[in-house]
Parts: C-alpha cells; sequence; structure tokens
C-alpha cells in the first residue's frame, strides 16, 4: 500500500483522495482469498486497480441528448482552460455522428475569442453564432439557442467566459444564463496539468453552478492523469471526455479503465491498440507480415511505418501507454525526438526507387547524393541504414502469423 500511496501522489492525485483510497482499498483487501494464478502482491494490485476504476466512475459517460431538440450545452471554466476549442472538438464529434450542431460564441469579453470560435465552427462544418465584443453575453447565448432551434440544430453548444480566477461576477453571468437557457449538460472544461487547483477550482463551479460532467484537456502532456481521479473523487461528476491533442480531433471518451491503469503505471494498451488499429488496416498488416517472413522488407515499407507511428501521436505519448514502460517514460522523453523520425522520411524520399528497395547499391557517391537532397549529412545517411538493416532482422524474429494477427486484432 505504501508503494500505491506513493504511485498515487506522484500521479499528482490530491493528498486526501488518496488517504481515504488506500485506505478503503486496504479494507476490501484484508481477508481476501488470493487467486491460486496471483501472488498476494498481484492480488492487491487488482483490488486497488478495480476500486480506482469504481470511483472513477466505472463505465464510460456519453453526453445525453434531450428528448425535444436542440440539446443545449454550456461550456464552463478558467481562462485558459481550453473551453472553446474544447466546445468545437465535442461539436466536430456530433457531427461525425450526423447530428446538426450550432456554436454559439457567448464569450464576449475575451479579446478574439468570438473570432477563434467562428473559424473554428467552420473547421468543424457547424452552424455558429456571435455578435461583437462587450454584449450581454446572456441575451447572446438566448438568441443563439434560440437560432439553433429555428435552424434545427440537434444540438447547441455555448462556449461562456471565463477568468483567471473565480470572481463573483463571472458566477453570477453563469448563474443567469444557467437559469435563462436550462441546458441539459453543463461541463466544466479543466487544464489536467494544473493537478490540486483543478479540484478546487471544480469544487466552487459545482457549488454555484450545478455541474453535470467534466472535460479535462492537455491530458497528452499529463502521463498520469491524477487530476482524473481528485476531480472525480471530490466533485462526484463523471468524467465525459479527455483532451488529448490541439487539433480538432484531439479529444477521446473518457475510459475509466484505462486512467486507472495510467495512474498506476500499468500503460493503457486498449488506446494504444485502438490508435494503431486507425493507423494500420488488416490488410496492411498482413502484407508487412508476409514482406517481413519473406525477407522482402524495404526502406519503403520502413518509410510508411515510421509515418503512421507519427500518425498516432508522439513517440513519448505512444511509451507511456506501454506497460512496463510508462515508469521509464520520464527518463527517456529527453532522448526521443519526433524530428528524428521526420530526417529518416526525408532520407528515403531522396533515394530513387531502386535504392529504396536495395540499400546495398548505396555505395558512397550515391549516400552523399541522398544527404544532399535530404538536407542532412553522410553520417544520417549511414545510420539510418544501419538501424535499417538491425530492424529487419529483429522483425525477422517475429512469427510472422502471430505478428499479423496482433497487429489486425483478429486473434491472440
Amino acid at each position: 500500500m505504501r508503494e500505491i500511496r506513493t504511485a498515487l501522489l506522484e500521479a499528482d492525485v490530491n493528498f486526501h483522495v488518496v488517504k481515504e483510497f488506500t485506505e478503503a482499498a486496504k479494507a476490501r483487501a484484508v481477508g481476501q482469498e488470493v487467486l491460486g494464478s496471483l501472488t498476494p502482491g498481484q492480488a492487491v494490485v487488482k483490488i486497488v486497480h478495480e476500486e480506482m476504476v469504481r470511483i472513477l466512475g466505472g463505465a464510460t459517460v456519453r453526453l445525453a441528448l434531450a428528448p425535444n431538440p436542440p440539446t443545449v450545452v454550456m461550456m464552463v471554466g478558467l481562462q485558459g482552460s481550453g473551453k472553446t476549442t474544447t466546445a468545437a472538438k465535442i461539436a466536430r464529434q456530433f457531427v461525425a455522428d450526423g447530428r446538426r450542431v450550432s456554436l454559439v460564441a457567448a464569450d464576449t469579453q475575451r479579446p478574439a475569442a468570438i473570432d477563434q470560435l467562428a473559424v473554428l465552427a467552420g473547421q468543424a462544418g457547424c452552424a455558429f453564432y456571435g455578435t461583437t465584443p462587450g454584449d450581454d453575453p446572456v441575451r447572446v447565448a438566448e438568441e443563439g439557442v434560440r437560432r439553433g432551434s429555428t435552424q434545427l440544430a440537434d444540438v447547441v453548444i455555448v462556449d461562456t467566459a471565463g477568468r483567471l480566477q473565480i470572481d463573483e461576477p463571472l458566477m453570477d453571468e453563469l448563474g443567469r444564463m444557467r437559469e435563462t437557457l436550462r441546458p441539459k449538460e453543463i461541463l466544466f472544461v479543466a487544464d489536467g496539468m494544473t493537478g490540486q487547483e483543478a479540484v478546487n477550482v471544480a469544487r466552487r463551479f459545482d457549488e454555484r453552478i450545478g455541474l453535470t460532467g467534466i472535460v479535462l484537456t492537455k491530458m497528452d502532456g499529463d502521463a498520469r492523469g491524477g487530476a482524473a481521479l481528485s476531480i472525480r473523487a471530490v466533485t462526484g461528476k463523471p468524467i465525459v471526455y479527455i483532451g488529448t491533442g490541439e487539433k480538432l480531433d484531439g479529444i477521446e471518451p473518457f475510459h475509466p479503465e484505462r486512467i486507472a491503469s495510467r495512474i498506476l503505471g500499468m500503460g493503457d494498451v486498449l488506446t494504444l491498440i485502438e490508435k494503431a488499429g486507425q493507423a494500420v488496416s488488416q490488410e496492411e498488416a498482413v502484407a508487412l507480415a508476409r514482406k517481413i517472413k519473406g525477407d522482402g522488407l524495404t526502406l519503403e515499407d520502413f518509410r510508411d511505418q515510421i509515418r503512421k507511428v507519427r500518425s498516432m501521436g508522439s513517440v513519448s505519448e505512444l511509451l507511456g501507454m506501454i506497460p512496463g514502460v510508462s515508469r521509464l517514460a520520464k527518463g527517456m522523453v529527453p532522448d526521443v525526438d519526433d524530428r528524428e523520425l521526420a530526417k529518416v522520411t526525408a532520407i528515403v524520399d531522396s533515394m530513387t526507387p531502386a535504392e529504396r528497395r536495395n540499400p546495398a547499391i548505396l555505395n558512397g557517391s550515391r549516400r552523399a547524393r541522398v544527404a544532399r537532397g535530404s538536407g542532412t549529412t553522410p553520417a544520417d545517411v549511414n545510420r539510418l541504414l544501419k538501424q535499417f538493416g538491425e530492424a529487419r532482422k529483429m522483425m525477422k524474429t517475429l512469427t510472422a502469423g502471430r505478428f499479423a494477427r496482433r497487429l489486425a486484432g483478429g486473434g491472440r
């Protein structure tokens, strides 16, 4: 339990939450029968993981749609937490599901907030309503919802103003807006990197406004996600989404069991598998396995696989999802530079098709030409060819059929 307490505190979980959690887990563990396949230590970790999943909500929560559209969603939170971008991300999710969505810019205080949301609405493929800075935000929100209803929108998402810290004018404004709009959902957007402060702010917003859900942003930078456990335990409100990047597709439903594994340093393999499934199709996986088995892997394949890895996210983020590596990720991240992957792609692109298929023909003059064409040095080219040779040998040791099934998700 001492090790588990340390892991939770390192993940920036609130101290009082850690104390209550470890006491509850210990009470549940004492007297439990240990299964024959587990050691007592493994049995405790299993209990702790299950207890953590329970506190985090147990299951993924979806936004509730009103029986009579439009469903009104209010986004609240402090300035800089990512409300505006998150509103557009959620709008894009609904649009992808075939819903009509309208974004309303009720943040009339922050400079350029209206213009920013207008641009994001265009990128998300949804309607937009906004007026001019300084207008009454409650009136703007009310008119935005009315127009959304006229346009037969299924969902209207209202972006509200924030402050650098909680103050009475902000709370009064949000309270009036809630009374006027009667929203189906009030989502509190918090920066997952702020840790303990996010917990205190969430509690204040819930007491004054009445939250229905939480969105944690910048979770791609938080390798462990302790803020999720703290906010969920303190407010009792479900976490609906987590932000995983700056682009509009950088948002995911919140999966309690995955975050529990991440907090305990057990990795987030399911999310990694999902990302791999999006990047690699079953046909591509089988074709790649055949090439590996037949020693037909080329530099073009090597380059394509690097591109697929880059499309899945940063290398440091992917490392944090792998069991056994997540605890080491902090020490490894400084040595991992995504720009090196871009350099590899540039070098391979500078080769002729014949050179990519058969690197053995790359003599000194050819390597110098490739280096000039890719903006690198002959030493970089030599290093890549050596890495490619080692990678081909390593992949050769894998059982091709099993490797293909793992990539394709088709079996054990």
